[in-house]
């Protein structure tokens, strides 16, 4: 079996207490079709983690990131598909919001953020992102198909 590896980023920028989030809903091929996420995407070669976010943040919001934190590495694992993910906050921005072509962007209160269509492992990788506890971590989040089958969080089974 072959497995496919994936290398992207993950950001969720913060605005008083809301984080900008994407509902993607523009592309028919897309494994987050109808869900909600952070910005992000794959890395171009050569890019660091960081080189990846920021282009990815100003491509798909138009924001340019002016204070960011590396806050974790998330590893999915789905059939022979695995995706090494990295994941950051910011809340610093400069620039004006632009339409995204991978879908619609909106700020959500974080008290509303698990009202929203999510994966279930992004629902644990959000938590850690509101406790302090965790500042860096590494999460590995294994799927058959939409189901969360098992998390480990720095080492420890959680699921």
């Amino acid at each position: 079996m072959s497995l496919t590896m994936k290398m992207t980023t993950l950001c969720y920028i913060e605005k008083d207490g809301k984080y900008l989030m994407l509902h993607r809903t523009k592309k028919e091929k897309d494994i987050n079709k109808n869900k909600w996420i952070g910005v992000g995407g794959h890395f171009e070669e050569g890019e660091s983690p960081e080189e990846c976010m920021l282009r990815e943040a100003k491509e798909e919001t138009g924001l340019t990131l002016t204070r960011w934190a590396y806050r974790g590495i998330v590893t999915f694992v789905s059939g022979d598909y695995c995706e090494y993910m990295h994941l950051f906050t910011a809340d610093g921005f400069e620039g004006e919001l632009k339409a995204c072509d991978e879908g619609e962007l909106e700020w959500i209160e974080r008290s509303r953020l698990y009202d929203l269509t999510l994966w279930e492992g992004d629902k644990i990788f959000l938590r850690l992102l509101e406790n302090d506890a965790e500042p860096f971590f590494l999460l590995k989040l294994c799927y058959d198909g939409d189901e969360l089958v098992s998390a480990v969080l720095n080492g420890e089974k959680i699921k």
